[in-house]
């Protein structure tokens, strides 16, 4: 039987990531959304379910290169900016996105 999911305390509002726990909560919410269960997805992203046990649940011990090969098998990407850039660039995606949601 599946284990309702933890709530995490640092929820993203946005796309923008400012924790460990914020990123492995997009990741989980992705896996979930994708109706992947944790051992399949760590199948597919080439991963053992511990280390996406301990992505999703945001701590640390997981490499660059793992993170980001999870990030690319579950469809996410990573955008790094300079911080003066920012709230333009979130301005953009929310402009750009507007229309969709309509």
């Amino acid at each position: 039987m599946p284990r309702p999911l933890r709530a995490t305390a640092a929820l993203p509002a946005g796309p923008q990531v400012t924790s460990l726990a914020a990123l492995g909560h997009l990741v989980r919410r992705q896996r979930v959304a994708s109706g992947l269960r944790i051992d399949d997805a760590a199948a597919l992203c080439g991963v053992s379910v511990s280390l996406l046990s301990r992505l999703e649940n945001g701590r640390s011990g997981v490499s660059t290169d793992r993170l980001l090969k999870v990030l690319d098998a579950l469809g996410l990407a990573m955008l790094v900016l300079d911080s003066a850039k920012l709230r333009k660039a979130l301005r953009a995606l929310a402009e750009h996105e507007a229309p969709q949601a309509r």
